[in-house]
């Protein structure tokens, strides 16, 4: 199949891993996230990467720089300019937040999968990541 085309919702519902990309283009990726309750991406900063957020199940709060704090929920998105250190929490201590994200350009090696979140800091460490 050329590009991605497929019920994105149930996709990001349905995914219970941590990270899981689905598709990667030359300036695009599309990444289904699942954070359990309680959990965080941790603060990072992408120097060269937009990202775009939908939160599809749940409520995320969102810390940008330290200072800026935004919650969403269902049905709601966030962009993130590149240059600006975010982190993502799960709002809840006891149910997930389903999103699905796009960084342009890709920000992880195509295919990759996280089942959960220390699988996810390990391969960061291990510098799997661009």
């Amino acid at each position: 199949m050329t590009g991605y085309f497929g019920p994105i919702e149930k996709e990001t519902e349905d995914n219970g891993y941590f990270r899981k990309v689905l598709y990667t283009g030359k300036h695009m990726q599309l990444v289904v996230m699942c954070l359990q309750g309680g959990e965080e991406i941790g603060k990072e900063i992408h120097d060269n990467v937009d990202q775009f957020f939908r939160i599809e199940e749940g409520q995320a709060t969102f810390i940008l720089n330290d200072t800026e704090t935004h919650t969403i929920g269902v049905g709601e998105a966030a962009i993130i300019p590149a240059g600006t250190w975010h982190n993502v929490i799960n709002a809840s201590k006891t149910e997930p937040v389903k999103l699905y994200t796009i960084y342009t350009p890709p920000n992880h090696p195509d295919g990759t999968i996280h089942k959960d979140k220390t699988e996810a800091d390990a391969a960061e460490e291990a510098g799997h990541h661009h």
